[in-house]
C-alpha cells in the first residue's frame, strides 16, 4: 500500500513537473531571439538644444498643452508680453495671463524666422522674429515682432527665465465670409 502511495504520487507529480519545465521552456529566449536594446543617444550640443528648447516649447505654446511648456521654463520665469502691461513674474501667473489671452484668441497662429543663439557657459540667449496672427470677432490681426527669451540650463536641459516680446506692428482687416468674392472694395 506504501508502494502504491509512493508510486501514485510519483507519476502524478510528473507531469506538473514537466509542465513546470514546459513553462520555463516557453519563456526561455531561443537563441533567436536578441535582447532589444535601447540605443543610447549622445546629448545634443548646447546650440542645437537651445534650439529645440525654443522651437518646442514655441509648439506646445500655440497648441495650448500646459503640462508640456512646463518643462521649458524657470518657476520664477519673467514674462513681458509685446502689449502694454506690467510684466508677469513666475509660472503660475503666467499660466493665468496665457489663459486669458488664449480664450479671447483660440486659433492664434505664431511663426518664427531669423532666430540667432548665443551660448555663454550655462546661460544662453535666443532672439527672434515673429509673425503672429489671429482671427476673432470677425476680423483677422497679424502682428509682427522680435521675441528674446535668455535660458538657463538646469541639469541636461534649458529652460526659460525670461521672455520679452516686443511687437513692431500689426495690421487688421475684416474676415473674408465664404460668400464674399475677390472683388475690389467700393468706397
Amino acid at each position: 500500500m506504501v508502494l502504491a502511495l509512493v508510486f501514485t504520487a510519483t507519476f502524478t507529480a510528473a507531469p506538473q513537473k514537466n509542465q513546470k519545465n514546459k513553462d520555463k521552456k516557453k519563456n526561455a529566449p531561443t537563441a533567436d531571439t536578441q535582447p532589444v536594446l535601447t540605443p543610447i543617444m549622445p546629448p545634443l550640443p548646447d546650440s542645437q538644444a537651445v534650439e529645440q528648447a525654443v522651437g518646442e516649447a514655441l509648439g506646445y505654446w500655440q497648441i495650448g498643452d500646459l503640462d508640456s511648456l512646463r518643462k521649458y521654463y524657470s518657476a520664477d520665469v519673467v514674462v513681458v508680453s509685446g502689449t502694454w502691461e506690467p510684466p508677469v513674474m513666475g509660472w503660475d501667473n503666467f499660466v493665468k495671463s496665457y489663459q486669458a489671452q488664449r480664450a479671447l484668441a483660440p486659433n492664434g497662429r505664431m511663426d518664427r524666422s531669423n532666430t540667432l543663439i548665443k551660448i555663454t557657459g550655462n546661460s544662453a540667449w535666443a532672439t527672434y522674429q515673429f509673425l503672429y496672427s489671429v482671427v476673432g470677432e470677425g476680423k483677422i490681426a497679424v502682428f509682427h515682432g522680435h521675441t528674446t527669451v535668455i535660458l538657463n540650463k538646469q541639469g541636461d536641459r534649458w529652460v526659460i527665465v525670461l521672455n520679452h516680446s516686443s511687437i513692431v506692428d500689426s495690421t487688421s482687416a475684416s474676415q473674408p465670409t465664404s460668400g464674399d468674392t475677390a472683388q475690389p472694395a467700393r468706397p
